[in-house]
C-alpha cells in the first residue's frame, strides 16, 4: 500500500475506552500528538484486585465530557477544526467500549463527522509510529493484560496473526503470580521491579508447545508458579518472593524473546516492533534489545506512556483507515471479540 499522499493537515480526534483507561487525543497526519488526555482508574479498581466492569463503566461515563473537552483545549482545537473521530470499536469490555462508542456518535452526529472504527490491537502497533515511522514488511508482538500475539504486516493496514494465545495473556498471567505473592494490582510492574532483585532458583516451565508453533501459552506456567508456592507453604518453607519474580519472569520473557526473534527469521524480516502494556517491561525489552543486536535486527519500543492503553495510539492507527477509505456510521456498535485481520486494508 505505501505512504498515502497528504496534500492538507488531517486532525483525528481519537477516544479510547477499551478497559480502565478514558483517554482522549487529537493527532495531527497520524504522527504529531497535539493532546493525549488520560484519565487512570487504577486507584478505583485496586482493592478488588482487577478491573470490575461495571465500575470501569460508570466511570467512563463520569469522565468522558470532561475528557474530550480538556483533549481538544490542550491541543488548542475545536470540533469544527477535526476531520473524522476515531473510536475504539473492540476488543474490550463491551460496556467501557460503549461508552466511547456513544460518545463518538453523538459528536460526529452534532458536528457531522466522519466516524472511524479502530480495532484496539491495531492502536498498539500504531503507537510505534508516533515515535518512529514504521518499515515494512515488520513483525509485531503484542504483550498485554488481555493479548499476546505475532502478527506479520507487509505494508500499512496489513495484518496477518501468525501466533497468539491459547489461554491467558501474559499480563493476566503477571497479575494472578502478583496476587500469589501477595503484590498489589496491577502486578506486572511490581513484578519486573522484584525481577531485577532476586535469581532464577524455582526453575519455572519454559511453554514452547509444538515445534515450530508461534502460539503462547501462559496458564500451566501459572499454575505451575501457584502449586509450588502452595507446596512450599504447606511445608512452612520460606518464600522469597524476588526469587519467584526472578524465575517467573525469566520463563516468560525466554518464550517471548525466542519466538519473536524466530519469527523474524522465517518471515524474512528485520524489523521488530512491540506493543501493549507489558512492552513497558524492563526485563522483556532488555532481552529483545539484547537478542536482536546479536540478531541484527531492528526493535522499536515505546516510550512507557505509549504502551499502555491511550487514545493517541488510536488515532494514529485512525489516521491511517481513514486516508484508506474506512468509515463507520451511527449503527456502529462495540465488539468484544473482533478480529484485527478483518481491519486489513
Amino acid at each position: 500500500m505505501g505512504e498515502f499522499e497528504m496534500t492538507t493537515d488531517t486532525l483525528i480526534l481519537a477516544i479510547e475506552t477499551s478497559c480502565d483507561e478514558t483517554s482522549v487525543s487529537v493527532i495531527k497526519n497520524g504522527t504529531k500528538i497535539l493532546s493525549n488526555t488520560v484519565l487512570s482508574q487504577i486507584d478505583s479498581h485496586k482493592r478488588f484486585g482487577g478491573v470490575v466492569p461495571e465500575v470501569a463503566s460508570r466511570h467512563h461515563v463520569e469522565g468522558i465530557t470532561a475528557t474530550i473537552q480538556e483533549s481538544l483545549e490542550t491541543a488548542n482545537v475545536s470540533m469544527n477544526d477535526v476531520n473524522a473521530i476515531a473510536v475504539t470499536q473492540g476488543p474490550g469490555l463491551i460496556g467501557a467500549l460503549l461508552i466511547g462508542i456513544n460518545a463518538a456518535k453523538a459528536l460526529a452526529f452534532a458536528y457531522d463527522k466522519t466516524i472511524i472504527p479502530v480495532h484496539h490491537i491495531a492502536g498498539h502497533i500504531y503507537a510505534n509510529h508516533l515515535e518512529q515511522p514504521l518499515t515494512f514488511p515488520l513483525m509485531a508482538l503484542i504483550v498485554s493484560g488481555g493479548h499476546t500475539e505475532l502478527v506479520y504486516m507487509k505494508d500499512h493496514l496489513n495484518f496477518e496473526v501468525i501466533g497468539e494465545t491459547r489461554d491467558d495473556a501474559v499480563g493476566e498471567a503477571y497479575d494472578k503470580v502478583a496476587r500469589t505473592i501477595n503484590l498489589p494490582y496491577p502486578g506486572g510492574p511490581h513484578i519486573d521491579r522484584l525481577a531485577s532483585q532476586g535469581k532464577d532458583t524455582y526453575e519455572f516451565p519454559r511453554v514452547w508447545l509444538e515445534k515450530d508453533s508461534y502460539d503462547f501459552s501462559f496458564s500451566g506456567l501459572k499454575s505451575a508458579v501457584i502449586n509450588k508456592l502452595h507446596n512450599l507453604r504447606q511445608k512452612n518453607e520460606n518464600i522469597i518472593a524476588e526469587d519467584v519474580a526472578t524465575s517467573f519472569q525469566n520463563s516468560v520473557v525466554e518464550v517471548l524473546t525466542y519466538k519473536a526473534i524466530h519469527a523474524c527469521h522465517d518471515y524474512q524480516v528485520n524489523r521488530l516492533i512491540v506493543a501493549g502494556g507489558v512492552a513497558s517491561n524492563k526485563g522483556l525489552r532488555t532481552s529483545l534489545t539484547n537478542s536482536c543486536k546479536y540478531e541484527d535486527i531492528q526493535l522499536t519500543i515505546p516510550s512507557p506512556k505509549l504502551c499502555t492503553d491511550n487514545a493517541a495510539m488510536i488515532g494514529a492507527a485512525g489516521h491511517y483507515l481513514y486516508q484508506a477509505g474506512l468509515r463507520g456510521n451511527l449503527a456502529l456498535n462495540g465488539e468484544n471479540n473482533i478480529d484485527i485481520e478483518d481491519f486489513s486494508m
